[in-house]
């Protein structure tokens, strides 16, 4: 009876793992997905523009707008799977896709799209007036037998880079094509920023259709819960019927576990970020085993945890005393002069002060105390407000604070063996 349960047992965390598998497949950074929550209409404007363009050869132009995790790539991209599904599509429409973090000006992006269009043979050694020469050579040696050209689509990430570039020479040939009807292309540039348009110049303006496509991140806290869930929830696949509604029910009981709720919650309101839920949520399957093949509650908890952890006051814990109180003397001068600079001088006052009220406080020499300070500048809890080019000496220079008071708050309290007297001369109000 014991080996029976035993067995049972190893065949459920089988499955479990199984489970596990597929659900850290689809919370990894290269999954391909297609799930898009609110975003139907925005997907179903974008995949008539870009059919068009593939199926009768119609060019357009269009920018898609909205904060980075938003769904403006994965939804593109669910959207060339889903034309390329039609052997016709599929046989002519091409894709070019270019970074302005990667091609840095337009001679990179003109062999980037040589190189995807498959062209370099048939540039050769050829010599060419002008960048707009070069780029309708390429596009002509796209046509086939027929007086047609193989529908293109561009797809720009990070398009707001491409308007730095010189002239805006690419940007300008592109919506000129797309305009003109040259030839069949759909020109798509994907950008966070909402004034992309007032970075364009007039002429590249005016060959622009001005079609914008925003995606915003305005689901409620009860969708934010729901999408949640359905990334938990599995299909019938890739294991047995029974084992999925069992793990289904679990999943089910979670979404209304206060515990849960409240984790789900503090996310929400720090970040709407779908990927930053994916790191929870990966966190949660990275924990099931042979004894624990179910989500709970306390590991949602601890995956918050380890996935918030402040950066800055995570490095403060490993600074040393006399760092430490130059940081609280930095706050309160922050407090004294409401947010204004301040400079090493005023900071190694303040911190005189504090050394010599405690008997207990070693006191540093005035240049110990001064590479202490460089330390910080050096870790960019500090910043100057001067820039880097002034002559001003570094004792005058005039720094401000990178850290909120809560975060030094947070650091003092796990701050290993820190005095007592450090402690109570953070939380006393100098105002």
């Amino acid at each position: 009876m014991a080996s029976s349960k035993l067995d049972i047992e190893k065949v459920k965390f089988l499955k479990s793992y199984q489970l596990g598998d597929e659900l850290r497949l689809r919370f990894s950074q290269n999954a391909p997905s297609t799930s898009l929550h609110g975003y139907e209409k925005e997907r179903g404007q974008l995949f008539d523009l870009i059919k068009r363009t593939a199926s009768t050869g119609e060019s357009n132009s269009v920018l898609v707008i909205g904060p980075r995790g938003s769904g403006k790539t994965m939804t593109l991209n669910s959207i060339y799977n889903e034309l390329i599904e039609d052997d016709n599509v599929r046989e002519n429409l091409l894709q070019v896709k270019l970074n302005g973090l990667l091609q840095t000006d337009d001679k990179i992006a003109l062999k980037e799209i040589t190189r995807q269009l498959q062209l370099e043979n048939t540039l050769g050694d050829k010599v060419f007036g002008s960048f707009a020469e070069t780029l309708q050579f390429l596009l002509d040696a796209l046509k086939c037998g027929s007086q047609s050209s193989k529908p293109i689509l561009f797809i720009l990430e990070e398009f707001d880079m491409f308007a730095h570039h010189k002239n805006q020479t690419l940007l300008y040939n592109l919506f000129d094509i797309a305009q003109s009807d040259q030839a069949p292309i759909c020109v798509v540039g994907v950008t966070c920023r909402l004034d992309v348009i007032e970075l364009l110049e007039k002429r590249v303006k005016s060959r622009f259709s001005h079609r914008q496509v925003y995606f915003l991140n305005n689901y409620s806290y009860e969708n934010f819960c729901d999408i949640c869930m359905s990334y938990l929830k599995i299909e019938s696949k890739p294991v047995r019927c029974d084992f999925i509604k069992e793990w289904n029910k679990q999943v089910e009981k979670l979404s209304k576990d206060g515990t849960v709720r409240d984790v789900l919650q503090q996310q929400f309101h720090f970040n709407k970020d779908i990927r930053a839920l994916h790191h929870i949520l990966m966190y949660v399957v990275c924990q099931l085993n042979e004894t624990h093949p179910f989500p709970t509650p306390s590991d949602f908890v601890e995956a918050m945890k380890v996935t918030s952890t402040d950066s800055k006051s995570a490095m403060l814990h490993g600074i040393s005393i006399l760092e430490l109180c130059l940081i609280i003397a930095m706050k309160h001068l922050t407090d004294i002069y409401d947010g204004e600079p301040f400079n090493f001088e005023m900071v190694y006052s303040e911190y005189a002060k504090f050394a010599q009220k405690r008997s207990s406080m070693q006191m540093y020499e005035k240049a110990v105390v001064l590479k202490a300070f460089e330390h910080l500048l050096a870790l960019e809890l500090v910043k100057s407000t001067d820039g880097s080019g002034t002559r001003i000496q570094k004792e005058y220079r005039l720094m401000s604070l990178l850290i909120h008071p809560s975060q030094i708050t947070d650091a003092l309290q796990k701050y290993p063996q820190c005095p007592t007297e450090v402690k109570q001369w953070a939380s006393t109000s100098v105002i």
